[in-house]
């Protein structure tokens, strides 16, 4: 159950709201990224020229995944119930801003704000939530962050946000670290339901 009142939710993209079929260990290989880094931390590594050369390759692997995703099932009814309980709603993602729109506008999400890696740094640093909670004057411990990757419940950690590990069915290892653990979105309406007695 939800530990603290909730005032905000925040969403991670890829897997938690429209599906992903980037396959990174395939993407690092092409980038020369050894199997075992993150690969936006290998950028980081990185200086320009080669930098920028890296990372045009990575956006172009984005942008054209972003063209295929889809929306996953239960999202529609739990922004419904959000902007229904007038819910202040995100997205912090690692993604590109570009890749992401094209997600976000593709699959009709009603989402105001997007916060990417060209914002602030990206997860597992709580920049991006703790962006947002200053900027809605929300206390970090008020808001849920939704996601489906250890990034991103280390991420909400970090802020000292509650976090919901969206599983999909396969639960991992480090499913006890989340607040809340859920298969699917439509489990969180349900949580987020009963919490407001709807």
């Amino acid at each position: 159950m939800l530990t603290n009142k909730l005032q905000g939710v925040i969403f991670d993209l890829d897997d938690t709201l429209v599906s992903s079929s980037l396959n990174f260990n395939k993407i690092k290989k092409s980038l020369g990224c050894p199997l075992d880094t993150d690969v936006l931390d290998f950028l980081d590594g990185k200086t320009q020229p080669e930098k920028g050369r890296i990372e045009q390759k990575l956006i172009g692997y984005e942008i054209k995944e972003a063209a295929e995703s889809v929306k996953l099932d239960g999202a529609d009814n739990l922004l419904t119930l959000l902007h229904k309980l007038n819910m202040p709603i995100a997205i912090v993602t690692r993604n590109c801003r570009d890749a992401a729109l094209i997600k976000i506008n593709n699959n009709n999400l009603n989402i105001p704000i997007l916060i990417s890696r060209e914002e602030h740094q990206a997860k597992p640093a709580p920049d991006g939530l703790l962006f947002l909670a200053n900027k809605w004057g929300i206390p970090p411990e008020n808001l849920l962050y939704v996601g489906d990757y250890l990034y991103d419940i280390q991420a909400a950690i970090n802020a000292n946000t509650m976090s919901c590990l969206v599983t999909h069915g396969n639960t991992p290892d480090y499913a006890h670290l989340a607040t809340l653990v859920v298969n699917e979105l439509t489990d969180l309406q349900s949580i987020i339901e009963n919490t407001h007695n709807i």
